[in-house]
């Protein structure tokens, strides 16, 4: 019932879904470009509507009740992001000890504007030996969808070329936000 819901949210606010969900047993999925509150809203439903199991990390001071219980039913994951060395090290547990997981991340790490995307994507993946999914979510054309795979084990020099290039033409609810896609130096 819910999905049904969610398709005709998606078609009555001219939203066009793009790509297939892989055929794999785990991801890290980024999702991109993030500038609004907005974005969680219209990927969760996007996520609904295709019927995919993707876990997403929510700030832990979103968890009281009941709100964190309808969070945790729609697949967010709680964390503290005050140390970020812990989050990543906790993410690459979960997919050790899992047996399917998909995990989404927005490497800006924020809704604000920043100079740097943030790289723990690809640390977890590399880390936990899976690939990477780019999906997204483009205002300007009012898609979402998933993108190209990028295979396990990836240099991280490839990996960001990749991101940079698929990512470079997408417009985020705030497009005032968008500038060239850049990472920390390593």
């Amino acid at each position: 019932m819910l999905r049904v819901v969610a398709k005709i949210i998606m078609r009555l606010c001219r939203w066009e879904s793009i790509g297939e969900v892989p055929a794999i047993e785990k991801a890290v999925f980024i999702a991109a470009p993030h500038t609004s509150n907005w974005d969680g809203f219209w990927l969760l439903v996007y996520k609904v509507a295709i019927n995919v199991d993707v876990r997403f990390l929510g700030k832990h001071t979103l968890f009281w009740w009941p709100l964190g219980s309808i969070l945790r039913a729609f697949g967010a994951m709680p964390v503290d992001r005050r140390d970020a060395s812990k989050v990543v090290a906790q993410l690459i547990d979960a997919f050790k000890t899992s047996d399917r997981l998909f995990l989404a991340l927005s490497p800006e790490g924020t809704r604000k504007w920043t100079p740097y995307w943030k790289t723990g994507f690809y640390r977890i993946a590399d880390a936990s030996n899976v690939p990477i999914v780019l999906a997204f979510i483009d205002y300007g054309k009012r898609q979402m969808g998933i993108g190209p795979t990028l295979p396990a084990g990836t240099s991280l020099e490839d990996t960001l070329s990749a991101v940079r290039k698929f990512y470079a033409p997408f417009v985020g609810r705030r497009a005032e936000l968008k500038g060239p896609i850049e990472f920390p130096p390593e």
